[in-house]
């Protein structure tokens, strides 16, 4: 594996969505689009791919009790994960040179690594993780507040020799201070067990740009000194105003930061090129005009 070879990911699911009319509304969040306008999920995932996205990631995020209701994803989870996973797969399909990330999601809530049950992790993730298989080319843990959670979901993950990458979401603090998870935990800490564990990335998103850069160094310097070449890092973040310690992701609408237009987000993007990302899209709120200057101006 090159390290070196940027790759450039796709933006956000949900507020791309709204945007474009699809339903789109608190708990179900970007999941009520794949119940209800499946249609407009293609949309969102061909605007990335023809805007120089090289991965698409399923739109399998909200796929969980959390968001859906403990009865609809017992009785409907693997099959909207199927979709989702089949969505993706005939897009990148259609364009060529595009690879599919399957989305393994906080399972109790984003940000919320005070929710977190590790007694439940295998009901709720395994059948999100056999719906999603056949149609994936990688896996991503995403948004994760914690060290444990990706640990867990990588243990129940087919031996498929896909990649595994696992995605953190930061504290947005003030740059400068110790880059945390939003468990309080340190960076360091968590790119030593993830690296010690196998993964194939490290990335961070969910969080402010400003945030990230900071995160990145440690992960680079953490790394090295294991001598770890094989593991690429990477960043996406969203373009949320600072998020307060005891914010639930998705809890509302929050607004969108006047701020971080495409060619503002692409001089955080070159920054965190600088510190040793080769995996850089959006989150939240970044939308295909940000992953199009990503593209021609990155690539």
């Amino acid at each position: 594996m090159d390290t070196k070879d940027l790759w450039v990911l796709d933006g956000g699911m949900g507020r791309e969505l709204a945007r474009r009319g699809a339903p789109f509304r608190q708990p179900e969040w970007s999941a009520l689009a794949l119940m209800e306008a499946p249609e407009t999920v293609r949309e969102v995932h061909q605007a990335y791919a023809a805007s120089g996205a090289r991965v698409i990631t399923t739109n399998s995020y909200a796929l969980v009790p959390f968001h859906i209701g403990a009865e609809r994803f017992a009785a409907e989870g693997e099959r909207l994960a199927a979709l989702a996973g089949q969505l993706a797969r005939e897009v990148a399909d259609e364009q060529g040179a595009v690879q599919v990330a399957g989305s393994l999601p906080p399972l109790f809530g984003s940000y919320r690594a005070d929710l977190y049950q590790a007694e439940r992790v295998s009901e709720l993730a395994t059948p999100l993780i056999r719906a999603l298989s056949p149609h994936v080319d990688l896996w991503l843990a995403e948004t994760m507040s914690l060290i444990a959670e990706p640990l867990a979901l990588k243990a129940l993950l087919p031996g498929d020799g896909k990649p595994f990458w696992v995605s953190f979401t930061l504290e947005d603090e003030a740059p400068g201070s110790e880059p945390t998870l939003r468990s309080g935990e340190r960076v360091a800490d968590a790119v030593t067990a993830l690296a010690s564990a196998g993964v194939d990335a490290i990335l961070f998103n969910c969080c402010q740009p400003e945030v990230i850069e900071g995160a990145l160094k440690v992960a680079s310097a953490v790394l090295q000194a294991q001598g770890r070449t094989d593991v690429r890092l990477g960043a996406y973040a969203n373009a949320f105003p600072p998020q307060p310690k005891e914010a639930t992701a998705n809890d509302g609408l929050d607004e969108i930061r006047g701020d971080l237009g495409p060619l503002d987000y692409l001089g955080w993007a070159e920054r965190w090129r600088g510190a040793g990302a080769s995996l850089i899209g959006g989150c939240c709120g970044i939308g295909p005009e940000h992953i199009e200057a990503l593209a021609s101006r990155l690539r």
